[in-house]
């Protein structure tokens, strides 16, 4: 794949917030894209055949907020039953649009294009069969592939034209066809072809009303397969079709949030997207709420956004077709150029997760995991029992600490260092003042404005933190830093658009050899915590997606006649969302991941009740991956990057699977937990759960 700064493009800014304009396609009443809002949508649960209980799923969804409702349509009955639930949804005065979802059955989408308003295929079986073979083609074989793709394909694109009915080309990353797989492999670049094959047919049959998606369980691969996509949509000369964003699989409750953030923020942030659907394992209505506290964030985004005015700097910019050298005429063509490359060129890869390349400061940057470092520095009061709320529980019976997976890696507590000794690994940063005050401790590790670090005449021999901001970063500071050995950079801003912002202060020591680690640190208001975890999976986890930080640490703002267990609740969600969205993003795997499709209508068993059993007896299973999948069609391939699989194959009957290989096929539903435990025991990953004892004060 190229890597030159041209194949980097495939946003309108990285540094303001522009929204991409794609082509508007009409769905029913309700357009897509161009400069209509961005769209909220999800899929019904219920069994397609159940038109009433369909009816009232759909009536739920649509005023919990979704504008547009999907319904799987596995065969031609269900699909011609598209027709009974859409004529009683009328019946009540409901006008959604409705999407058919087809997997497998070209006739039942013919069917459906003529009853809904759009229809969902899925490039990787909608012709192809998935049998996991590695097939060599010629370019002769392969192209008439194609050809036999275009033979099944093109009856529906005909039938959706004469019905002015809209398609999505919606590939997955888990169901990629054997022929994809064996030209592209089970990448970004495989899903992007995969679409665009379909697609290409479309354009050929002068037929524009597609939107299309590139979902993934993993958020580093969604990412960079839209990003990919974008790119290639506009190296083809095709049309800037919308998007359609998910993270598929994203699981449950804090977990299911975080990940779907990550992924659906950031490209967000990047101004992409125009339709949303956040993948839950929970009822539908449940989803349409979380998709538009991530949508609503970015409805005065450009207003609020603060211009990144330190960007004038004639040796760092070079806008696209300018030749102004004027700081002045700079920054209007920043306003007004809609191609920015960064000092002749994007110092990452937005398609390849490639980490900054770091010297080692203690255990921070240099090949080390990223590091989670907890603000409990507004604390009334700290004992021994409140480090419970980062992960360090105390023991008053055997008077010592137990760390669990979310223990915390450094604590900050500004001016009031703590008065007895941690628990061993736990390291404690304190306020410059502070530390001199306190004799220059060695087991106190000083954290400095970046006013104070020009100037300091004591520094710490170790290690030493330092504040800074995209303004901050200026030559000297640049300078001192590069020449410093022992600095650790805390990044922050207070940048509306903060993502784009901290990812330019990282370019900006990327392009100057500044190879000192950098924790991420975001401050949030006193806010809804569904809001925080939405807003910093996004800003945070954006920037690790990049390989951009060695570090985290989220804090909220004083709140007001806060007591103690309100602080220690509130540092305790904050931890554990730090740990949350480094999972999420791929870059430190600290507990069980369960990859768990969001139900519907195919789904052959409880999803949220099986989901929850699974996780109560394997939740201690730090870093294994299972995939809890409702029907074969989000089998395997879903779930792709899972470890293990438990997968409905029929009424009351699981198929477990240890990575893609079916090990047993026919279990009975109520053995099959039991069963799945034995599975990972055989391959030695099974550890039995330890018994924490409740620390003094819980």
């Amino acid at each position: 794949m190229s890597t030159s700064s041209e194949s980097k493009i495939y946003c309108p800014s990285l540094t303001e917030y522009k929204r991409r304009e794609a082509r508007v396609v009409n769905i029913g009443d309700l357009p897509l894209g161009g400069h209509y809002p961005i769209r909220v949508q999800s899929m019904t649960t219920v069994d397609t055949m159940d038109t009433l209980g369909s009816v009232e799923e759909v009536l739920r969804m649509v005023e919990a907020g979704c504008e547009y409702v999907r319904i799987t349509a596995p065969s031609m009955k269900e699909a011609q039953n598209l027709q009974e639930i859409k004529k009683e949804l009328r019946r009540r005065g409901c006008a959604v649009p409705l999407i058919a979802d087809i997997h497998f059955t070209p006739n039942a989408a013919e069917l459906a294009a003529r009853i809904v308003e759009k229809v969902r295929v899925n490039p990787g079986n909608y012709v192809d069969k998935k049998k996991f073979q590695t097939i060599e083609y010629t370019d002769a074989e392969y192209q008439g592939e194609i050809e036999r793709i275009r033979e099944r394909f093109r009856p529906l694109v005909q039938i959706c034209k004469q019905y002015g009915t809209a398609m999505r080309i919606g590939t997955n990353h888990g169901s990629l066809s054997d022929r994809i797989l064996s030209r592209y492999g089970d990448t970004p670049l495989g899903m992007v072809e995969s679409a665009l094959e379909f697609l290409r047919i479309c354009e050929d049959e002068n037929y524009y009303d597609v939107v299309l998606s590139m979902k993934a369980s993993n958020t580093q691969v969604m990412v960079q397969a839209y990003r990919l996509l974008v790119q290639k949509l506009d190296a083809e000369g095709l049309q800037p079709y919308p998007l359609h964003l998910g993270v598929t699989e994203a699981g449950e409750a804090e977990d299911g949030r975080i990940k779907s953030a990550v992924g659906i923020g950031t490209l967000l942030e990047d101004g992409l997207g125009d339709t949303v659907r956040v993948s839950l394992t929970e009822p539908p209505e449940a989803e349409a709420p979380v998709a538009r506290m991530l949508i609503d964030r970015y409805t005065n985004r450009a207003a609020e956004a603060k211009p990144i005015l330190s960007l004038i700097n004639n040796e760092e910019l070079i806008i696209n077709n300018s030749s102004k050298s004027d700081a002045a005429e700079s920054v209007d063509a920043i306003t007004n150029s809609s191609l920015l490359i960064i000092n002749s060129q994007i110092p990452i890869d937005p398609f390849q997760y490639h980490r900054r390349q770091t010297h080692e400061v203690l255990n921070i940057g240099g090949q080390n995991v990223p590091r989670v470092l907890a603000d409990i520095s507004r604390l009334p009061q700290v004992e021994y029992a409140d480090l419970r709320c980062v992960g360090h529980l105390y023991s008053a019976f055997l008077d010592k600490f137990q760390m669990n997976d979310l223990g915390a890696d450094y604590i900050y507590t500004g001016q009031r260092p703590i008065p007895f000794m941690l628990p061993n690994g736990l390291k404690e940063l304190v306020d410059y003042a502070a530390w001199i005050d306190g004799g220059k401790r060695e087991d106190h590790f000083p954290v400095l404005t970046h006013s104070e670090y020009a100037v300091a005449a004591a520094k710490h021999p170790e290690a030493n933190f330092v504040f800074h901001n995209l303004e901050s970063l200026t030559p000297a500071a640049i300078d001192q830093l590069r020449a410093d050995r022992t600095a650790v950079i805390i990044l922050y801003t207070d940048n509306a658009h903060a993502m784009p912002e901290i990812r330019r202060a990282f370019f900006r020591l990327i392009n100057k050899g500044v190879t000192n680690p950098v924790i991420i640190n975001r401050q949030y208001p006193d806010q809804a915590a569904e809001q925080t975890q939405l807003y910093a999976a996004t800003d945070v986890g954006g920037l690790l997606l990049d390989g951009l930080g060695d570090g985290v640490v989220l804090s909220t703002e004083k709140l007001p006649d806060a007591d103690q267990n309100t602080w220690l609740s509130r540092l305790d969600g904050l931890n554990q969302l730090s740990f949350g969205i480094l999972q999420a993003a791929r870059t430190r795997m600290s507990k069980t991941e369960y990859i768990s499709c969001p139900s519907c209508g195919r789904t052959l068993f409880d999803l949220p009740e099986t989901t929850a059993m699974i996780r109560r007896r394997t939740d201690h299973l730090k870093g294994v991956k299972i995939g809890i999948m409702g029907c074969i069609v989000n089998g395997p391939g879903e779930m792709a990057d899972a470890d293990y699989g438990y997968v409905g194959v029929g009424r009351g009957k699981i198929a477990l699977y240890r990575g893609q290989e079916v090990i047993k096929k026919s279990v009975p539903e109520e053995a099959a937990v039991d069963e799945l435990i034995n599975l990972i025991r055989e391959d030695g990953r099974w550890v039995e759960p330890v018994a924490v004892e409740e620390p003094v004060g819980a």
